[in-house]
């Protein structure tokens, strides 16, 4: 089973943008941010879209490629 389905912190790491700013854009508790970006739970798909777009980055660049192989 695949365990890191999204890249989020990644992606974050890679923008230099913190788990804070991204809390902040979206109007919710920094700590559900922390949970993506460790994978204990994972956004839901118009949060994926919105997520993409504020790190100005392609929907399918957020998913595990394994993750997205498998199924």
């Amino acid at each position: 089973m695949i365990e890191r389905i999204n890249r989020i912190k990644v992606v974050l790491a890679e923008k230099q943008k913190t788990n804070k700013w991204l809390a902040s854009e979206l109007g919710i508790n920094p700590s559900t941010v922390s949970k993506w970006c460790t994978n204990s739970s994972q956004p839901d798909i118009a949060l994926l879209v919105k997520i993409a777009k504020l790190l100005d980055v392609e929907l399918d660049e957020l998913l595990n490629k394994e993750f997205v192989e498998s199924i």
